[in-house]
């Protein structure tokens, strides 16, 4: 009995797909769904959000993008990754951007909230998709113990607890957070 093959998505293809009303990323040119996240979830994503915006309004040094955000980490299969949040400097994606598709622009930085369906395999090898696709910095939030775990693309990973500083002196100069304000 034959079985019939997936035929593999381009990250243009996938964009052109219509909303079915679900999360869905594009993994090595496969369709992978996953359950909408819980309201701590997205609490805990606009908290971020918030923080970053706030200081971005006096800073004038980029800009913040949510609500799963797509970003192509690999080509050939492609994989298209939609980030909790996402700051892009105006250096990598200029103020005057307002395209609508997949643009070939990286973040520097990604935040992605673990929540208690996650399994860690899984999360950890997102962070090395986004880091080899040339994000700066991938913060995970893990809502179970309420901390902060940074991988950095030149360092290695840092775990902050919540009376922890949440800094990026290196693309955020000025920027800070304490971790529990993020899970209140």
């Amino acid at each position: 009995m034959a079985t019939a093959e997936q035929t593999l998505l381009n990250a243009e293809e996938f964009g052109l797909r219509p909303d079915i009303g679900r999360p869905e990323e594009l993994v090595r040119g496969k369709i992978v769904m996953s359950p909408p996240p819980n309201r701590r979830h997205g609490y805990t994503c606009a908290e971020i959000v918030f923080h970053l915006r706030r200081f971005l309004e006096d800073q004038k040094l980029g800009r913040v993008y949510s609500n799963d955000s797509a970003i192509v980490t690999e080509r050939n299969p492609d994989t298209v990754r939609g980030a909790d949040v996402a700051y892009y400097s105006y250096e990598r994606l200029p103020e005057s951007s307002r395209s609508t598709g997949y643009g070939p622009e990286i973040p520097e930085l990604v935040f992605e909230v673990k929540s208690p369906s996650d399994r860690w395999s899984d999360v950890l090898k997102k962070i090395a998709e986004y880091l080899n696709a040339g994000v700066l910095f991938v913060t995970v939030l893990d809502l179970d113990d309420e901390i902060a775990v940074v991988h950095g693309a030149e360092s290695a990973p840092r775990t902050l607890g919540r009376n922890d500083e949440l800094t990026y002196p290196e693309i955020l100069p000025g920027f800070s957070v304490v971790v529990g304000r993020l899970f209140e």
